[in-house]
């Protein structure tokens, strides 16, 4: 009998003391500022298919958590038609993000910016926003900080993007989600695998409609919504 698929490890996880999260999937590569993540390399194409549907018309992407920088520069280069504004609230991660930036200079990737999604945002255009692998590896209140912002920078028909793995309706949907759940619980009591349900209501309650789910690899979920 074959093993369910493993969930993707976060790239970082808080401490419970609500102090700086540990980096724990990126690796230091022998360049000084790089970081590289395994899941990326799993997930990088699957996601990008997604992406060139749901944002097609889009123009202007801020992406939240960027993490090592690598979705972003592959990203960028599959969808040349839009600007990719990476951002992340972690130094290390930005020294990453702005190495793996130089190195495939693309005209259409921006300089990362820090931005804590619990605190004051930048004042950044956007009509999409990407997060990927945040929803269950953060407190609930960032996922209430995120779609009240969304709620608020959005145009109309503006895009989120999220990715990662849910419960729905109550269960999880594979034993190794649920285990990966026990994992993060373990890590902080404020992080794991958030309901769908909750989710969208949160969404809605800030004027976010639910546009699609798509099934993805290793029991993730692509959850789109739209303004």
């Amino acid at each position: 009998m074959s093993c369910p698929p493993a969930p993707e490890v976060p790239e970082s996880l808080p401490l419970a003391d609500g102090s700086s999260p540990v980096r724990t999937t990126p690796q230091a590569l022998p360049e000084p500022s790089r970081l590289a993540s395994p899941a990326v390399a799993r997930n990088r194409d699957v996601i990008l298919d997604v992406l060139r549907e749901v944002l097609a018309q889009r123009r202007q992407v801020l992406e939240l958590a960027s993490g090592s920088g690598e979705h972003a520069v592959h990203f960028a280069h599959g969808l040349p038609h839009l600007e990719w504004q990476p951002s992340d609230a972690s130094p290390r991660a930005l020294e990453s993000i702005a190495d793996w930036r130089a190195e495939a200079a693309l005209p259409n990737l921006k300089a990362p910016i820090p931005l804590d999604v619990q605190a004051e945002w930048p004042e950044v255009a956007c009509d999409a926003l990407v997060a990927i692998n945040l929803i269950h590896i953060s407190p609930w209140r960032v996922t209430s900080e995120l779609m009240l912002q969304a709620g608020r920078r959005l145009p109309k028909d503006g895009v989120l993007y999220l990715y990662g793995p849910y419960k729905r309706g109550g269960q999880h949907t594979a034993p190794s989600n649920e285990g990966f759940d026990v994992q993060l619980k373990s890590r902080n009591p404020l992080w794991g695998v958030r309901d769908l349900e909750a989710v969208i209501e949160e969404a809605e309650r800030n004027g976010l409609r639910l546009d699609k789910v798509v099934e993805m690899p290793a029991n993730n979920l692509s959850v789109v919504f739209r303004r």
